[in-house]
């Protein structure tokens, strides 16, 4: 660890594929960090832009690999994103296109099926992550609905997430694409929206300055809530490479090796 002890802390916020787990495998330390940070009465909101797998399922995976979390206490890319929708969109016809069922968490959203007799009128596309499904028909058909007048509403920009296997493509890639082919902007919900970062400083009820955010992506991550008050830290698992330090826009607050140094930064006792 290269960083000096972070003081007046009351909630963590923290990244999970790449920080806690690598492909829902815990990183070493990070179940005991956990724990000693739950026992030190702090906040815990684990904010993920993770797209394929609902709150409920994530609370059961950390839970069986020992993290001491449930699934109040999970924020997520889908959950954020039904709640713009709602306030945005009330009512709105949508067509998405996520690599996994997360449909549970996006309560209130009217999703159309692309073999319905209407699949052609839709109001909002919806991006969540990238997979299988973000094949040519299925970008095609999006830029179709975009050219008819659709919004573009993006769960995340990330270009990349790491798994056991390495680097693998993200949905921003594509988002980038549509937007560029189909003379569009894209909102978008997750990190780094300062929407998603409020929405946590709310459900752990505490300010901005009383928050601090772990992650492993720089810009997504860290920058962005810095961007909003909150402390940032990065740590060097997950996507972090070196050169993208180096060329980011800003400086993290700190940087640590992993999230197992970070109770020793907040000066818990493990």
């Amino acid at each position: 660890m290269d960083a000096e002890r972070v003081d007046g802390v009351r909630a963590l916020l923290i990244d999970v594929d790449g920080v806690l787990t690598v492909s829902w495998k815990p990183l070493p330390g990070t179940v005991e960090a956990l724990r000693a940070v739950r026992e030190a009465g702090l906040g815990v909101a684990l904010v993920t832009n993770t797209t394929s797998r609902t709150r409920a399922s994530i609370a059961r995976i950390l839970a069986d690999a020992g993290f001491p979390v449930a699934a109040d206490d999970i924020l997520t890319a889908p959950a954020v994103t039904a709640a713009h929708l709602a306030e945005q969109y009330p009512e709105a016809r949508c067509a998405l296109l996520n690599s996994g069922d997360v449909r549970e968490d996006l309560t209130g959203v009217t999703l159309v099926d692309k073999d319905s007799e209407n699949a052609d009128d839709v109001d909002v596309v919806v991006l969540g992550g990238a997979g299988p499904e973000f094949g040519y028909a299925a970008l095609d058909r999006a830029f179709g609905h975009l050219q008819r007048g659709a919004r573009l509403v993006a769960m995340h920009r990330n270009l990349y997430w790491r798994t056991e296997d390495g680097l693998r493509l993200d949905s921003g890639a594509f988002v980038t694409g549509l937007e560029a082919a189909a003379r569009v902007e894209a909102e978008v919900t997750g990190k780094p929206s300062p929407a998603f970062f409020a929405a946590a400083l709310g459900h752990l009820g505490v300010a901005a300055e009383e928050a601090l955010m772990v992650g492993d992506d720089v810009e997504s991550d860290v920058l962005a809530a810095q961007r909003a008050g909150i402390t940032g830290v990065l740590v060097r698992t997950g996507k972090f490479l070196p050169e993208t330090l180096e060329a980011a826009d800003g400086t993290p607050d700190r940087v640590v090796d992993s999230f197992a140094d970070v109770p020793a930064l907040l000066g818990l006792a493990q």
